[in-house]
């Protein structure tokens, strides 16, 4: 009588020994209201997502058991899908993204819940890795939009963490995003930090997800802001 495939890691494991992949999906909600346009804040944005790609690159090829597929939704007045398709990381390209009009972080929020049911989520993937990324406070009914994303089954799994540009972003909104108190938002005054902060968000975020239980699996210390550079995001 044959066997079933072992288990491995939480892998079903095909005939033959190797482990089967499953899917883990990185969002970034990103800001891009007018606030965003001072001090250049966009421009280092859409830099440091660039240079956030090869250690996150990195991060999945330490884990051949995941496929790690990236996409992106930016809020501004209303919510869209700056990268709408789940892309390989390996392929992943970020375009440039504009700022202008409002922060509709709850338009955003509930953008992402309508992907995290099941379907189109399908129901062997890892919990979602949700990165959100503010300089200010939201315009619209955000609580709601929260609501919504958490109260879907891979939204209430998800690991959500939160980068704090400058210091008007709201961090109590951003800590409730969270949903857990030892993943505080990450604040970043500078450009150098901005990147440090972006990278450490979404690599430490991929390593909790990967690991199983999000809920019991300690985060590490997080990086400190870098002030080595003149603290261009803070007050004048």
């Amino acid at each position: 009588m044959a066997t079933k495939p072992a288990d491995v890691q939480g892998f079903m494991v095909r005939p033959g020994g190797t482990p089967s992949r499953r899917p883990l999906h990185l969002f970034w909600i990103v800001d891009g209201s007018g606030s965003m346009r001072a001090d250049g804040r966009i421009q280092e944005l859409n830099f440091a997502v660039r240079e956030a790609m090869p250690e996150l690159r990195r991060a999945a090829s330490e884990n051949p058991s995941v496929d790690l597929l990236v996409r992106a939704v930016a809020f501004a007045t209303g919510a869209s899908w700056h990268v709408p398709d789940p892309t390989p990381v390996e392929e992943f390209a970020w375009p440039d993204l504009r700022a202008g009009g409002v922060s509709d972080l709850g338009a955003a929020l509930a953008l992402v819940a309508t992907e995290l049911r099941v379907p189109p989520m399908p129901e062997r993937a890892l919990p979602p890795v949700i990165v959100l990324i503010s300089d200010g406070r939201p315009t619209d009914d955000w609580e709601t939009g929260l609501s919504a994303l958490a109260g879907t089954p891979w939204g209430a799994r998800a690991v959500r963490t939160a980068v704090a540009i400058g210091d008007d972003a709201d961090l109590e909104i951003l800590q409730r995003f969270s949903g857990r108190s030892d993943l505080r938002p990450l604040r970043a005054s500078t450009i150098e930090s901005l990147t440090s902060q972006i990278r450490w968000a979404s690599t430490v975020a991929l390593g909790i997800a990967v690991a199983g239980e999000a809920a019991g699996v300690p985060v590490p210390a997080a990086l400190p802001a870098n002030h080595t550079m003149p603290d261009v995001w803070g007050p004048e």
